[in-house]
Order: structure tokens, then C-alpha cells, then sequence
């Protein structure tokens, strides 16, 4: 038996690569690491059954230096994204096997149009399970406060994005205030996903204290996109309950977390103009309705001056009409008056007539006259003669005399 060395075998594997192919092929793949070093780049293929996900197979792969540039300057011209993890490629290769190092694929072109494609068919997975989840359209339907003040800002501490937006919001030249505060997130790479969401819980715990929340690109490369492509964090800010403006410095494209939020400008300093332009409309609003209001009084004012102004003239006439009309009133009470006191009198007078004849008729005199006399005995009146006894000395009055008698 004559065994192989590890390097025989090796190299009748090399001559067996060399001779099933003869020029470079075009590979589908999945990549699921992305890695420079040196200039050059260092990637990972697999692909996985449909079914379970599961990685069925696997290969290392490097796109050497000379071609690195070129490739990467031109994917990302394409596709406005850098070559990322997670990414379908449509790559052509060179199966090798080297006796040291084994097993390659060298990378000698990639089609960006391929991965373009299944960017775009993946946004648009991404939001047609939201729409069937009917929150697609959640934050969009929210209202922006009036007063848009208490700015909650996800983005990267220390990053040119975040301190253009800061600077531009605060030092603004119209004195309008905001209360800006930042939660700092991830703004780049696999943990994108993670720290958005994670900064959105913490601005949830105290949501009464903010009025609209603000994402923006804290700095890093401008085609460094992939990780605002995600279903969980697009189903995070569409139902988040605040309004969410998105600003992360990508002129050719929408990501799927700019489709779904209430607002997408394009880059930070955008965001902060456009929250300034909200509070100037409102402000103009304001100052339009303080004018409308100070004309609207100056115009009652006027109206009440002049109405007064016409009752002062009128008064002059009225009063003299009120004046002539009380007199003849006074006179009128004066003459009733007159009339009434007189006929009191008279029927007065005629009651006093009554009764004078009345005591006429009833004097001493007058009944004295009539035959009637007053008998007395020691000067009083005898009205019976049960008063009287025998001997008794009478005086008996007449009209025209007394008369002395004696009682037998």
C-alpha cells in the first residue's frame, strides 16, 4: 500500500477544481459576514433550506484588494448600500482550493442589481406584513402637537448628525425654545434593530414628557442602512403612540423605517428645519389670529363709541319729551286730585248739614215746643213717677216758662 501525503491529496484536489472549471461562474448566494482586513474583503456564503432555515452549505470567500475598491464603489453607487451580512449577492466566482488554506471561492465581480432586486423585494415583504397587520399606516395617522417643544432624539453621542440637529434646533435665529434630550442608540451595524427599540422603551417609560421622537443618523457610512430594514423595529415605530420623524442622511432610497414613520426628511439638519418650520406655521398662525382679534375689537370699540355717541345725541330729545310729557302727567294728577278733594268735601259738607239738622231736631228747645215739659224735684229730672211721693215740690219746665206743683 503506498498512502497519500495530506499535500499529494491536497494538490489532486486543486488539479480536479482546475480542471471541472475553467473560468469564473455566477453564484446566488446568502452572505452572512462581511469583513475587511488589510484591504482586502472577507466574507462567509451559505445557503439555507427553505423550509427550516437551516444552513445546508457553506463557503469562504475574498475579494482581493486590487478589486475590492472598485466592487465596493460600485455596489454601493447601485444599490446605496454597503455590501452587508444578510444580504442575497449574485456573485462571480473562482472555485480554488489552495493545499494550505483550503477551500475558497474568489470573488472577481458582484451584480448589484441582483442585490438591489432583493432589497427591494424584502422592504416590500416587510411592509406588506405590516399592512396585513394594520399597523403599516399607525404612525402616519398620528397628529404633530402644536406645540412640537420636547424633542426625544435617538442617535449616536458625539456624531456630526446629532449636533448639527442639536445646534440648529437650540441657536436657532427666531428664539423659538425646545427641550431637546438625547437617547443614544446604535446607528450602524447588526445592533441597529436592538438599540433603536431599546431607546423607544426608554422614551416610552416616560411619554408624557415628550412630544415627538426624532431618529437620526449618528454618523458612520451613508449606505450603512441594513439594520432600518428589520420587521421588529419597523413594527416598534409604527405603533410607537408619538409621532416619529426620521432623518438618516440617505438621498437615493427610502429604508422601510422611512416608509412607516410619521415623518421622513432626509438628513438631521432637515429634521431640525422642519420641526422649526412646524412651530414658525403655528407662530404665524398665532400672530395672524392676534391680528385678527385686536381688529376685531378695534372694530366693536368703534361700535359701541358710535352707538353711544347716537343715544348721547338723543338724549336732549328725549328728555324734553320725557319733561312735557311728566308735566302734563302732574297736571292731569293735579286737576283729579282737585276734583277728588272737592267732591270729599262737598260730600263732607253735606253729612255735617245731615247731622246739624239732626241735633236741631233733638234739642230741649225744640222738643219744649213741641208740648213736651221736664218735670224736676230738687233740680233733677224725674223720668218715673214711682221716684216721686206725696208732699213732694215739683218744677215743671215749659217753652215759655216754669210751673211749681205739688204731689198729692
Amino acid at each position: 500500500m503506498n498512502p497519500l501525503t495530506l499535500l499529494e491529496l491536497n494538490s489532486m484536489v486543486v488539479s480536479c477544481i482546475e480542471q471541472a472549471f475553467t473560468g469564473a461562474i455566477w453564484l446566488q448566494s446568502e452572505v452572512i459576514s462581511v469583513k475587511e482586513n488589510r484591504g482586502h474583503c472577507y466574507m462567509e456564503f451559505v445557503q439555507k433550506d427553505d423550509g427550516t432555515d437551516k444552513i445546508v452549505a457553506k463557503a469562504h470567500g475574498q475579494i482581493w484588494a486590487f478589486r475590492w475598491n472598485t466592487i465596493r464603489a460600485y455596489f454601493e453607487q447601485v444599490t446605496g448600500q454597503s455590501l452587508a451580512s444578510g444580504m442575497n449577492v449574485l456573485v462571480k466566482v473562482e472555485p480554488t482550493f489552495h493545499e494550505l488554506y483550503g477551500y475558497s471561492l474568489n470573488v472577481v465581480d458582484i451584480n448589484p442589481t441582483f442585490t438591489l432586486g432583493d432589497i427591494a423585494r424584502r422592504r416590500q415583504e416587510i411592509l406588506t406584513r405590516l399592512e396585513k397587520e394594520g399597523i403599516a399606516d399607525m404612525n402616519k395617522s398620528l397628529t404633530l402637537p402644536r406645540l412640537l417643544q420636547r424633542i426625544a432624539v435617538i442617535s449616536t453621542e458625539g456624531a456630526a448628525g446629532w449636533g448639527d440637529f442639536y445646534n440648529q434646533l437650540t441657536t436657532n435665529a427666531y428664539g423659538l425654545a425646545f427641550r431637546v434630550q438625547l437617547f443614544e442608540a446604535v446607528m450602524q451595524g447588526e445592533r441597529v434593530e436592538q438599540s433603536i427599540i431599546s431607546a423607544l422603551n426608554r422614551i416610552a417609560d416616560n411619554l408624557d414628557q415628550w412630544d415627538a421622537v426624532v431618529i437620526i443618523r449618528g454618523g458612520g457610512a451613508t449606505s450603512d442602512l441594513n439594520g432600518f430594514d428589520t420587521l421588529p423595529l419597523a413594527e416598534n415605530v409604527a405603533q410607537f403612540p408619538l409621532p416619529v420623524i426620521t432623518g438618516i442622511g440617505h438621498e437615493r432610497d427610502d429604508t422601510v423605517l422611512d416608509l412607516i414613520s410619521h415623518t421622513r426628511v432626509k438628513t438631521p439638519t432637515a429634521a431640525a428645519e422642519f420641526i422649526l418650520q412646524h412651530q414658525l406655521n403655528e407662530l404665524d398662525q398665532i400672530v395672524s389670529l392676534q391680528e385678527r382679534l385686536s381688529v376685531s375689537v378695534a372694530a366693536a370699540v368703534n361700535a359701541e363709541k358710535l352707538r353711544i355717541e347716537n343715544l348721547a345725541a338723543k338724549i336732549p330729545n328725549l328728555f324734553t319729551t320725557f319733561k312735557q310729557r311728566e308735566l302734563h302727567r302732574m297736571e292731569m294728577l293735579t286737576l283729579r286730585c282737585g276734583n277728588a278733594v272737592k267732591a270729599a268735601l262737598d260730600k263732607q259738607h253735606h253729612l255735617i248739614e245731615v247731622y246739624e239738622a239732626k241735633l236741631a231736631a233733638s234739642a230741649p228747645e225744640h222738643i219744649l215746643r213741641m208740648g213736651y215739659s221736664i218735670v224736676r224735684h230738687n233740680d233733677a229730672a224725674v223720668s218715673s213717677a214711682s221716684e216721686l211721693h206725696s208732699g213732694d215740690e215739683l218744677q215743671i219746665t215749659h217753652s215759655d216758662g216754669v210751673t211749681i206743683a205739688v204731689v198729692k
